[in-house]
């Protein structure tokens, strides 16, 4: 067993894993944070996508030991209590929620996305997605989402969603 300690959305947290144990293992299993999913156990889907000191990363492509002593953000850490983070609102404003296995993942690259690009069109939001799988939904509402969560992080009033499915 190693022990292992690291923040966690603003809270210093310690355990101890086996050394094989997974990031995404321990924020699920030893931290009961299970917003982050396991999808494929491949690297492919991006349903575990977390943000380690500040940069997105598949949570299981990481073990829990080599997060000792950073800084991790999970999707549980986005929302400011009960308020949604913008890019969480433009989700849901957006029609973006299918069966919402993959929504945690999507916000997190989203919010990887604008924190470098703060102003993404339609072309690059698409591309930066390829790393995140979706199996519900044709893609268009959850770009339709990260272009609208983008505006409002920038302070300005989303453009109403065209085209976003109706309710």
């Amino acid at each position: 067993m190693a022990s292992v300690s690291m923040t966690v959305n603003g809270k210093k947290v310690s355990a101890d894993v086996e050394a094989r144990t997974l990031l995404v293992q321990y924020l699920r299993e030893k931290l009961g944070l299970t917003g982050t999913h396991v999808g494929c156990d491949t690297s492919q889907c991006g349903a575990c996508v977390v943000h380690v000191d500040g940069e997105a990363v598949k949570s299981c492509t990481l073990l829990a030991v080599q997060a000792e002593g950073r800084n991790v953000l999970t999707i549980e850490g986005v929302a400011d209590g009960d308020t949604l983070h913008p890019m969480q609102e433009a989700f849901r404003d957006n029609h973006a929620l299918q069966c919402g296995f993959c929504t945690p993942g999507m916000v997190m690259s989203a919010l990887d996305l604008v924190k470098s690009n703060p102003n993404p069109r339609e072309r690059e939001i698409r591309e930066y997605l390829e790393g995140n799988l979706c199996r519900c939904t044709g893609y268009h509402n959850i770009v339709l989402a990260i272009g609208a969560g983008a505006a409002a992080m920038r302070g300005e009033t989303p453009a109403p969603a065209h085209g976003a499915a109706a309710e």
